[in-house]
């Protein structure tokens, strides 16, 4: 029987593929890469942190650029990135960055147990949560 082990990566649909990579290095402090992918065409922005990575689509891209989901939108994810610093420390850094708390901290119940969560929204609208396990 198949099963999965983890994500190798995601792909985020936006309409500002700069405003949303400067978002998550500033705010998120992920690293932007830009290449060209293997089978050529034009150059793709990417986002790593950790060992994990995220693709940016730009939401004209067509089918044959990016082959993707059937209906794309920007600002339909809902992301839970967890951080080792404290949740009260995630709010004043949000707050420093001048991004808006939609919620907490709070606590939630994450995939292992018990977690401390920061809600904000990135220039597209998506809801981005900051959870570290208490």
């Amino acid at each position: 029987m198949l099963s999965v082990d983890a994500f190798d990566h995601l792909v985020f649909n936006v309409a500002d593929v700069a405003a949303s990579a400067a978002w998550y290095e500033r705010v998120l402090g992920m690293t932007r890469e830009t290449a060209t992918p293997p089978s050529g065409g034009a150059p793709r922005t990417t986002l790593t942190f950790g060992r994990n990575k995220i693709n940016l689509r730009p939401i004209d891209a067509s089918q044959e650029e990016w082959f993707t989901a059937r209906s794309p939108q920007p600002g339909s994810d809902d992301l839970c990135f967890l951080t080792s610093v404290a949740p009260d420390a995630v709010a004043e850094h949000f707050r420093n960055c001048g991004v808006a708390i939609e919620q907490g901290p709070v606590t939630k119940k994450g995939a292992m147990g018990p977690i401390r969560s920061v809600y904000v929204r990135d220039p597209d609208g998506n809801l981005v949560e900051v959870s570290s396990y208490e």
